[in-house]
């Protein structure tokens, strides 16, 4: 008799190997789906037109667009002459007029990086090294003193440009001591695991508040008396320390979603430690806890303005500065709007990113 075979590809419905299908619903199925929604579409539809004609009125009709004129903006609605009229001190602060060309470039660069670590071909080691080579042009096209620029101190650094090199540097110096943290935090190694731990609590018992406080009075007294790191040095730090403690339990969660067998395995077949953890379960882990690691990069992008507490001039403390001008008849709405725009759009796109990426993950995990 002759045996019967089996292949294995026959056992295998391909079906499901599919992505799974996605439900579609009209427009009138998202907004009117049940009796909550309904309610909840219906309310919020009121409001917006009670509201859009004295938005409208307040911000288009009645706005004072023509710069120059002050005293226009006393009686009429938006004053948005005001921005046109103090735009670039809101942007670059106190900066050298003449200068201001250098953190206009700064600001290029940084889209210029968004760019590249858009492009998936890029990311690596060689996202990683052009980073490192971006900031530290920005670093020194801000700071001058050489090819003929005149040197800035930080402390007439302002504006957009510091947002952004704040968020950036933080975050990127973060992650690589939230890895070390997070897994200290699972090492077996006692000590290794109480350091970890003791740090990682530590700091998100403080608010960030605190850490500014502590890193701009406390750590020049720590330091030796011939060592000095300026105030934006110092503000960089601890926003590094905080950015390092959240995004520590964040990679952790990640580093707990991937299966033991897969270090297991790597062991086996005498892959080192290190070459594991960086090439097998960190790639795995990180794709698991994208929107997380996006929630963590929003936040330090908006607790950038908290750093106006200890005198470092960012955006909001430009903003914050430029209404006081007794010229103009403090318009704070407009200037927090202007700024609170400049935010959303930020963070926006982050979020947009992280969604593409998420796509992108789950595609690539259906071939």
């Amino acid at each position: 008799m002759t045996p019967i075979e089996f292949t294995p590809s026959l056992l295998v419905d391909r079906r499901a190997t599919r992505p799974p299908p996605v439900p579609r619903r009209s427009t009138a199925g998202i907004l009117f789906g049940d009796l909550t929604s309904a309610l909840l579409t219906i309310v919020t539809g009121g409001l917006i037109l009670l509201a859009a004609p004295a938005i409208a009125k307040w911000a288009i009709i009645d706005a004072v667009w023509t710069t120059g004129n002050p005293s226009a903006c006393q009686q009429a609605g938006a004053c948005w002459a005001f921005i046109a009229d103090k735009l670039r001190f809101i942007l670059f602060g106190v900066y050298p007029p003449e200068q201001q060309w250098r953190p206009l470039v700064v600001i290029g660069l940084v889209l210029l990086g968004v760019l590249m670590t858009l492009a998936p071909a890029l990311w690596g080691r060689r996202l990683i090294i052009g980073w490192t080579v971006l900031v530290a042009v920005m670093l020194a096209l801000m700071w001058g003193g050489f090819l003929g620029l005149s040197f800035v101190p930080t402390s007439r650094w302002g504006g957009l440009p510091v947002t952004l090199l704040l968020a950036v540097v933080s975050l990127g110096l973060g992650f690589p001591f939230a890895v070390l943290l997070a897994l200290g935090r699972r090492s077996a190694w006692p000590v290794t695991r109480f350091l970890s731990v003791f740090t990682i609590e530590i700091v998100r018992g403080l608010p960030l508040v605190g850490l500014l406080f502590v890193a701009s009075i406390l750590l020049p007294l720590l330091l030796p008396a011939d060592w000095t790191i300026d105030k934006l040095g110092r503000t960089v730090a601890a926003l590094t320390v905080f950015a390092a403690a959240y995004l520590a339990e964040v990679v952790r969660g990640g580093l707990q979603g991937v299966p033991v067998g897969q270090q297991e395995a790597a062991r086996a077949l005498g892959i080192p430690y290190w070459k594991t953890v960086c090439y097998i379960v960190l790639p795995q882990a990180i794709q698991k806890v994208i929107p997380p690691l996006t929630n963590t990069a929003i936040i330090m992008v908006k607790n950038t303005s908290l750093v106006m507490i200890v005198g470092v001039f960012d955006m909001l403390g430009a903003g914050r500065s430029a209404a006081t001008d007794p010229a103009w008849p403090a318009p704070y709405p407009e200037i927090y709007l202007f700024v609170a725009s400049i935010y959303f759009v930020i963070c926006y796109g982050i979020s947009r990113y992280s969604l593409w990426l998420e796509r992108r993950v789950r595609e690539k995990d259906y071939q």
